[in-house]
């Protein structure tokens, strides 16, 4: 871990200022503006591998080049992290991709949070208990070699969840927040088998999503995940690692699929900062996207090369805190799913290729489709109104603003990037669900209509 001692950071601030004031005597209108408003900044994370960038960003001095010193403190659960950003504790939080969306809209907290840097794709897996999995296992395709056919489908689950239903057992599962992706992607894979996740329904007072609901889905801390299902709370749950892989070496689960096999490389956690301090420090906000943006290209740099050094950084206890061949597990690009059933899954975690980091408005308005889909938008809502909403927290202007000077400084190239000059902020349609069902981001209301499972049109609970 790196140390910053107090001498070091005065002579780092120092010589800063010193070339900031030089700089200025040639051009004091181009330059004088770059220096950061603010330079001790603290960011919350959760325990998880996804929080990588911020890592990386501290341990390999990117945020020091910035002229920025950091202190990353994990926090206890999303509501925490949310609620610490918005009364000013934090500066900064890696983030559910759904929480500035949410707190923008008035779901759960209400304030202004915007995001100018998408922190990964992929990366969550679902996964079961063992006796769970032995259920399934008669409904699942297997291969020649006696292994199961992969992407495995809530078709398998569906008997078990009818036969607890029919025995008046209530079928329990986990995930990590009401407007984390790991409810909607479990949301997603359930609904695709037929299986019903439930309905919130705000405007009554019931915000538990488990109206109509085949299986319950309750919110549990990612930490406490296995150990939740372990003791029979929970039959299955859907999170980020290292805590499906924890399951496998702990012999208790078996990890059925991952999110790249619901919807190939979908977009994962942002890095959240309130309205209110984005307008306050503009200059120090473009510093963080560029330090974020440098540590993410680190991360995927010459085919992951450097992810086993990234593993031991994030094994610490200050950082994720799990074992090394826990977290390696998904890392370097291999998953484990049933006990001694490691396949190669390359994508798993992407940080930086496929323009990950790039916050994308079609994947703002997913994630605002979805929350309509079962009930947390009560209302229906043109499409007009979905691009407003992803125009006002998801910010590509901040981050081609970062980005373009990180090509100016000859730290990465163009090609890393879009093309700033034609990206209009949508995706082409995607294809590349379980269900085979397309998505647009320009016709999200016509996008909802094409589910059996699901709010649509002016449906209201």
């Amino acid at each position: 871990m790196r140390v910053i001692t107090p001498l070091r950071r005065t002579l780092l601030t120092s010589a800063a200022i010193l070339a900031t004031g030089l700089a200025t005597l040639a051009a004091p209108a181009a330059l004088a503006k770059q220096y950061p408003e603010k330079e001790e900044l603290t960011f919350g994370f959760i325990k998880l591998t996804d929080m990588a960038p911020l890592a990386i960003a501290y341990e390999k001095g990117y945020f020091e080049d910035e002229g920025l010193y950091v202190t990353l403190e994990a926090q206890a659960n999303w509501k925490v992290l949310l609620d610490r950003v918005i009364d000013g504790q934090l500066d900064g939080a890696h983030m559910l991709a759904g929480q500035p969306l949410g707190a923008t809209i008035g779901f759960g907290t209400k304030a202004d949070i915007i995001t100018a840097f998408s922190m990964d794709l992929n990366g969550n897996a679902i996964t079961v208990s063992n006796d769970i999995w032995q259920q399934m296992k008669p409904y699942v395709p297997m291969g020649a070699d006696g292994k199961p056919i992969h992407p495995i489908k809530a078709d398998a689950l569906k008997p078990v969840v009818d036969k607890y239903k029919a025995a008046g057992k209530p079928f329990n599962m986990g995930m990590v927040f009401p407007v984390s992706t790991h409810n909607y992607e479990l949301r997603y894979w359930l609904a695709a088998g037929g299986i019903h996740p439930g309905y919130y329904a705000p405007a009554k007072g019931d915000t538990s999503g488990k109206l109509n609901a085949d299986a319950l889905l309750s919110v549990t801390p990612p930490p406490q995940m296995p150990s939740t299902m372990e003791a029979g709370t929970i039959y299955g749950y859907c999170v980020g690692e290292p805590w499906n892989q924890q399951a496998v070496f702990k012999g208790i689960g078996v990890p059925v699929i991952t999110d790249y096999e619901i919807w190939k490389n979908n977009p994962e956690k942002v890095f959240g900062v309130s309205q209110q301090w984005a307008d306050k420090y503009p200059i120090t906000h473009k510093a963080v996207v560029k330090a974020l943006i440098r540590a993410a290209a680190w991360l995927d740099a010459d085919n992951n090369a450097n992810r086993p050094e990234a593993v031991k950084i994030l094994s610490q206890s200050n950082y994720v805190g799990a074992d090394y061949d826990v977290i390696a597990n998904s890392m370097t690009g291999t998953f484990e799913y049933e006990k001694g059933d490691t396949r190669d899954v390359p994508d798993f975690n992407v940080f930086f290729r496929y323009n990950a980091t790039y916050p994308y408005y079609s994947d703002a308005i997913w994630y605002l489709t979805q929350m309509r889909r079962w009930g947390q938008i009560a209302d229906a809502q043109p499409d007009s109104w979905y691009m407003d909403i992803a125009k006002k927290v998801y910010r590509p202007d901040i981050y081609a603003d970062a980005a373009k000077a990180l090509i100016k400084e000859g730290k990465l190239d163009a090609v890393d990037f879009p093309d700033f000059t034609a990206e209009d902020g949508f995706k082409a349609p995607q294809t590349q669900f379980i269900d085979g069902v397309t998505y647009d981001g320009k016709a999200p209301n016509a996008y909802l209509k094409k589910f059996k499972i699901g709010l649509q049109g002016n449906d209201k609970i």
